[in-house]
């Protein structure tokens, strides 16, 4: 159990770590970015064919 605690405080002490932690919280807010995006664009693309096909069909 120690070394456990021994390796993540030196983990912690290095730049490694928090250089890490940064990188993925900027990639998991691109990807909510993209998620979003992705979805915005899907509901209007949807609309734009429900809108042809409504007027199609008339």
């Amino acid at each position: 159990m120690r070394q456990i605690a021994k390796k993540l405080v030196e983990f912690m002490k290095k730049e490694d770590g928090p250089t890490a932690v940064e990188y993925a919280v900027m990639l998991a807010l691109i990807v909510v970015v993209c998620i979003a995006a992705i979805t915005t664009l899907g509901s209007n693309a949807n609309n734009t064919f429900s809108s042809v096909a409504g007027k199609t069909a008339s």
